[in-house]
């Protein structure tokens, strides 16, 4: 059997339509006195926006800027809390058209948009329509400041409609109509995990909310209907608003389509995340809604990444893709920038070279040198040979070789440490002792050196331990700093406490100005190489011995730079060396700095003595030189026949290999270069073949290409040879 239900006639319907409306007036007061008040008292403005908790988390310079954000809540995406004056005023208009027309007028409830949505609620039930809501902006923010009173599903039972109401007019009681909006906006969801207009504006349109335009505050607001619609349902809806709320300057609803297609894409989706300093970030920021002063200088930070970058890119042919730059303030020990990685360039972009353990190369030296000179075991004048030697230890015989394969001979302190020879190093460790290098590599805050001596032996000197950039640079700053270690700082409110002294004043002091002596260094790296800086500087430059960590960390009187260039994947780089690898990159860092200014270099402590030395033979020029008090000496005396010292006289500059370029403003008659030796008095210079006179050192008017020099004795004997070549001017 079948029942046939035709639709009453109007006037029928419209009695009926009364006669409902009527029961749920009788129903809304009956429940008055039956139905639960709102349980536990609802928070104030000021309680609800200080229990905000962005998802965020936000590192800043020293001078407050937003140098990385880090998302904490992976459960939801929120921003900071926005103010209502900043958020754009079509989006308040539009939100109060459609959500709360009579917003300002009501005092929590809008009873006529109740009754209304109770009659369509239950004549819902006759004709099939989908009945209106009626829950006022107040009553949706109760729902967001207790969840008890939002609905589990889609619709709310009658209790908790009852209760809402009973919430949304004690909110009103305290609360004022700038800070309901205010605290709305801030707390409604948006689309899936994202909260609040803040975090919607920036993952849909990548802008502020006070930038927000018409077009881009319709689809908002559209999404608050159903903030998991499709776009096209989306745009449906903001089309409907857009009609509804006509403008002159409306967008047309297929522009609305093409912005909801694009801004509801998860791909196009984006928080900022201006992370300039991403490392630290991850080691400072623990805590979601946290804002971290640090100590970093935003500028600094963007130089040290582009220096960087811009050299690794151009070592792409010689497989070097990762790196990691420290810069330190030497007295308040306030790191400037922190740079773990090349970032796109590289492969493990999140990996922290800066915190990483890299074998150490020969960045060691000057700390094994510095124990020699306070100990009086060594001065700078002090001769060691550079000549093959084999080191019996447990695990076998240890050769030690130099960089260039090469070996010197005789040579100062000063020589060995300034050009980073190997031999002499491993000598002298043998005079200190392994196990005293340990305990002095810890006093200056290596906190890797965890094994005895015996762990490491005599590769120790050349850097046969993982050491992290952030400690090594620090330990550097300790020589810069007269021999007293400090902790460093990371954030503005670190106090770097507890200094000690791992070095005397005097030999921090020797130490500096040998790594600061560009003629000391030019044994193995040349006069013109990075190193050379326009400003006083001490620095050293160490490799791996297998060619997977290169190094460079020098001061001045000022700052502290440390750089690392390598491979965290672990492959060795091809033809690279601490001047051609890090070096560049800490030499433009040095630049930036100091912008054409002077660098003072240290003035000597009591005690240290400027003494004018020679020796005999003379394996180096004359020279005054460095001593502790006590220690001085005018002549360094070598027992040696007359052929070593022919066979130990050398060309230091120019290197073999250097390419000199010369200045085309100049004129050439006003252009000499310096042409220096080490070894017996009694040697000749012959360019090309031709001679162009005698002695240690002599000066040469250069002529343009290709040239080989030659130093012999004075029976003609051919002591050393090096090849080179001078641009900039005509060949003659």
């Amino acid at each position: 059997m079948k029942f046939i239900v035709n639709n009453p006639p109007t006037s029928l319907r419209n009695k009926i339509r009364l006669i409902l409306l009527l029961a749920v007036i009788a129903s809304l007061l009956l429940g008055i006195s039956t139905i639960l008040s709102t349980g536990h008292p609802l928070p104030s403005f000021a309680e609800t926006k200080t229990e905000y908790l962005p998802s965020e988390s936000w590192l800043l310079d020293r001078s407050g800027e937003v140098i990385a954000v880090k998302r904490i809540d992976n459960k939801v995406r929120r921003l900071e809390w926005v103010s209502l004056k900043d958020i754009s005023p079509a989006t308040r208009d539009l939100l109060l058209f459609s959500e709360d027309k009579r917003f300002y007028q009501h005092g929590g409830v809008d009873w006529l948009a109740l009754a209304a949505s109770g009659g369509s609620y239950l004549w819902h039930f006759i004709d099939g329509k989908r009945p209106r809501g009626a829950s006022t902006l107040t009553m949706q923010l109760a729902g967001f400041l207790d969840h008890s009173l939002a609905p589990a599903s889609s619709r709310r039972t009658f209790a908790q409609k009852w209760r809402q109401i009973l919430a949304a007019r004690e909110i009103e009681k305290t609360w004022s109509k700038p800070e309901i909006l205010e605290a709305y906006f801030n707390l409604a969801s948006f689309r899936g995990e994202i909260v609040g207009v803040h975090a919607a504006s920036f993952a849909l349109f990548g802008s502020h909310p006070s930038a927000l335009n018409r077009t881009q505050s319709l689809l908002l607001v559209a999404l608050l209907k159903g903030p998991m619609a499709n776009p096209g349902q989306v745009a449906s809806r903001a089309c409907a608003l857009l009609k509804a709320a006509r403008h002159e300057n409306d967008p047309s609803c297929e522009t609305l389509h093409n912005l909801a297609l694009l801004a509801l894409d998860a791909n196009n989706q984006h928080i900022p995340q201006q992370s300039i300093a991403p490392h630290l970030a991850q080691k400072l920021l623990l805590q979601p809604g946290v804002r971290v002063a640090t100590t970093l200088d935003a500028n600094v930070q963007r130089t040290a990444i582009q220096a960087l970058r811009k050299h690794l890119m151009s070592l792409d042919g010689q497989n070097v893709k990762d790196g990691a730059v420290v810069v330190i303030d030497n007295r308040t020990g306030d790191v400037l920038a922190y740079v773990g990685s090349s970032g796109e360039i590289s492969d493990a972009a999140n990996v922290d070279g800066a915190s990483a353990l890299r074998q150490a190369g020969s960045t060691l030296k000057p700390f094994l040198y510095g124990m020699t000179l306070e100990k009086r075991l060594l001065t700078a004048a002090s001769v060691i040979e550079d000549s093959p030697i084999q080191l019996i230890t447990p695990m076998g015989l240890y050769v030690p070789q130099n960089y260039d394969r090469d070996f010197k001979g005789a040579v100062s302190v000063r020589t060995a440490l300034a050009s980073s020879l190997n031999v002499p190093a491993v000598r002298t460790l043998g005079l200190v002792g392994v196990d005293r290098f340990v305990r002095k590599l810890r006093a200056y805050g290596l906190t890797s050196v965890t094994e005895d001596g015996d762990y490491y032996g005599f590769s120790l000197a050349l850097g046969g331990v993982d050491v992290r950039l952030i400690e090594l640079a620090n330990a550097y700053r300790a020589l810069a700093n007269q021999g007293e270690w400090r902790p460093l700082g990371f954030t503005t409110a670190d106090h770097t406490q507890g200094s000690k002294r791992v070095l005397s004043r005097q030999a921090a002091f020797i130490v500096a100005d040998i790594l600061a002596d560009r003629g000391a260094r030019a044994l193995t790296f040349g006069m013109d190489n990075p190193l050379a800086t326009r400003i006083w500087a001490a620095v050293k430059t160490g490799t791996s011995k297998d060619m997977r960590d290169n190094w460079c960390v020098g001061f001045t009187s000022r700052y502290t730079v440390g750089v690392w260039v390598g491979n965290f994947n672990g492959e060795p780089m091809r033809d690279v060396s601490g001047v051609s690898g890090a070096a560049p990159v800490w030499r433009d860092l040095m630049d930036y700095l100091y912008h054409g200014n002077a660098s003072a270099s240290p003035k000597p402590p009591l005690a240290v003595i400027a003494q004018q030395v020679r020796f005999s033979p003379a394996i180096e020029s004359p020279r005054t030189e460095w001593f502790l008090a006590g220690t001085e000496t005018a002549e360094i005396r070598l027992v040696a026949n007359s052929t070593d010292q022919q066979v130990h006289a050398r060309i230091l500059y120019p290197t073999n290999g250097t390419i000199i370029a010369m200045d085309p403003d100049i004129p050439v008659n006003h252009q000499r270069m310096q042409l220096n030796a080490r070894g017996s008095a009694q040697v000749v210079w012959a360019m090309d073949g031709n001679p162009i006179g005698d002695g240690t050192d002599i000066g040469w008017t250069p002529t343009g290409g290709r040239h080989r020099l030659v130093l012999s004795d004075a029976q003609g004997n051919e002591l050393d040879a090096v090849s080179f070549e001078v641009r900039g001017m005509l060949s003659p």
